[in-house]
């Protein structure tokens, strides 16, 4: 239903009717000089960017999701490399440990804090066997190498109780173990051993001992 046309009573009438209109027209005219200012700007900054990327070629649509992948996490190769240097070089061949040996049938070793029981209990097999190395076919560097990073290694997960094979020297020239008299010499440099016992028959005899870290 459309509005109904003012009816006019007077010229005073007539004259504000014109002023209202004239006032819309301002009105409208200040709105669209507003629009089409803020078109110019959007289009200023947009030849803004144009100019600063230069020429922009759009990808065709492949109707395909990229999904990221998660970056691996990081090696500290080079903080492992230090590590295994610093181990081999920690342990030396010429450390005197015969006077640190306990003299009883397995030459046992225990930190001065550590007392005689827990030796006792070491070699009663108290502790509950928690990992092993096995020297066996092991050059002298490669095995002192392993052993340091075995002992690094288990102590950082908290182990208490680990065995080091060595061997009995049976397959040696002379018979004699190349690995057992240096073995008892770089455990003792090992400040996270606490004490070592020669194993039972049952876990190796006098080709193995038992470690406390």
């Amino acid at each position: 239903m459309s509005k109904a046309a003012p009816v006019l009573h007077s010229l005073q009438d007539l004259k504000t009717l014109q002023r209202e209109l004239q006032l819309q027209r301002r009105l409208a005219e200040e709105l669209a000089a507003r629009a089409a200012a803020a078109a110019r700007l959007a289009e200023h900054e947009q030849r803004i960017f144009e100019r600063s990327v230069g020429p922009v070629t759009r990808l065709k649509d492949t109707q395909r999701v990229l999904l990221l992948a998660t970056p691996p996490e990081p090696e500290p190769r080079q903080r492992e490399l230090d590590e295994q240097r610093a181990l081999a070089q920690a342990l030396s061949d010429d450390f005197d440990v015969d006077s640190l040996l306990e003299t009883d049938e397995t030459l046992s070793f225990r930190r001065p804090e550590v007392s005689p029981e827990v030796v006792r209990k070491l070699r009663r097999g108290h502790w509950a066997l928690q990992g092993q190395i096995d020297l066996h076919g092991l050059r002298r560097d490669q095995a002192r190498e392993a052993l340091g990073q075995f002992i690094h290694d288990s102590s950082r997960r908290g182990l208490r109780c680990v065995r080091v094979v060595h061997g009995k020297g049976n397959g040696s020239p002379g018979r004699e173990p190349v690995l057992k008299a240096r073995v008892r010499r770089w455990l003792v440099q090992k400040n996270e051993v606490l004490a070592f016992v020669q194993a039972r028959a049952s876990d190796g005899g006098s080709g193995a001992l038992m470690v406390l870290l």
